[in-house]
């Protein structure tokens, strides 16, 4: 018998190989069909609900439970200028995009709302779009969370792909869950002269529900709101740890994009209302996801969002996105 040469192995990808499929792979995890099981031969002691599968990812983080629960992609044209709006920095973005292999036009943007599971007690962290775009309410059926089963509802800010699943027919979606936002940021979209259908419809119908807070202040057990100003004014992100264990870092809309805006301290978004504000804040929030090696999880990264940060030079970062676990 003839021995293997260690060359003919295959050789796990490198992290940019990871970071260059990590696109195509949520675009087809979210897309895919539902498969109904065939019970008949199934084993008996099978689980009900798998660890990971078609459009949720569970992580369990010590003593807290994390499940990113996609609200599904829609189509985006190209990443630029919407992604690296900086117009004197078009070409050095086109590099990087290049360099890495993602793809720079007919792709897809992904909308990645998470559960934190801590003591029994569910909080959602953003909702997606709602209507008859949004996932979330069936992603989160395959992932075994019934949306009764969410305590606390929090939200980033106040944009529509985060605030239109709140309602569903004119009805709270999260009938038993407190509803949870930066007091400054509510306040600035329910106080509109014409406020747009969303925040009518989401923000303002549900007023009674919310309590506000400002950043600094816990959201639920574990969980407290982050001032990360720049994407909107007052937008709060969340850290979230239980004791000493592993802590947890949700972006929301603070971090941009995956790459570009890692990658290239300045950059910022096209949907920034301060773009030089928001480039500061993730400038800050990436150093300490970094020195604090915290979990981390981005609203827009391709889906399963989720990982953490390492430094590539003083400013300049990339995503490192976990290994899928099935079990």
């Amino acid at each position: 018998m003839s021995e293997r040469n260690p060359a003919d192995a295959p050789q796990p990808p490198t992290r940019r190989a990871a970071l260059k499929l990590l696109g195509a792979a949520g675009l087809a995890v979210t897309a895919a069909p539902l498969v109904r099981a065939q019970t008949a031969t199934a084993p008996a002691a099978a689980p009900a609900v798998p660890m990971n599968g078609n459009g949720f990812y569970r992580q369990q983080l010590g003593d807290m439970t994390v499940t990113v629960v996609s609200d599904g992609v829609t189509p985006l044209a190209a990443l630029l200028p919407t992604w690296g709006a900086n117009p004197d920095r078009q070409a050095e973005f086109a590099a990087t995009i290049a360099e890495y292999g993602v793809a720079a036009t007919n792709t897809v943007n992904h909308y990645n709302p998470v559960v934190v599971e801590i003591g029994g007690r569910r909080t959602l962290i953003d909702t997606g779009r709602g209507g008859a775009a949004g996932q979330l309410v069936a992603n989160l059926a395959r992932a075994g969370i019934t949306p009764q089963s969410i305590s606390t509802v929090f939200i980033t800010h106040g944009h529509g792909d985060h605030i239109g699943g709140l309602t569903a027919n004119g009805q709270p979606v999260f009938a038993n869950a407190q509803h949870v936002m930066g007091e400054a940021e509510f306040n600035f979209w329910t106080t509109q002269a014409n406020p747009n259908d969303a925040v009518k419809n989401n923000l303002i119908a549900l007023k009674g529900r919310f309590r506000l807070i400002a950043g600094g202040a816990e959201i639920a057990p574990g969980l407290t709101g982050l001032s990360t100003p720049g994407h909107t004014a007052n937008h709060l992100s969340v850290l979230a740890r239980v004791g000493s264990g592993p802590g947890l870092l949700v972006f929301g809309d603070a971090a941009g994009h995956f790459l570009l805006s890692l990658k290239h301290e300045g950059a910022y978004v096209g949907f920034d209302v301060d773009g030089a504000q928001a480039a500061r804040t993730r400038q800050a929030i990436f150093a300490r996801a970094t020195d604090e090696k915290l979990w981390v999880t981005g609203y827009h990264f391709p889906f399963p969002a989720l990982g953490h940060l390492r430094r590539l030079a003083p400013g300049s970062y990339e995503f490192e996105p976990t290994v899928w676990n099935w079990s």
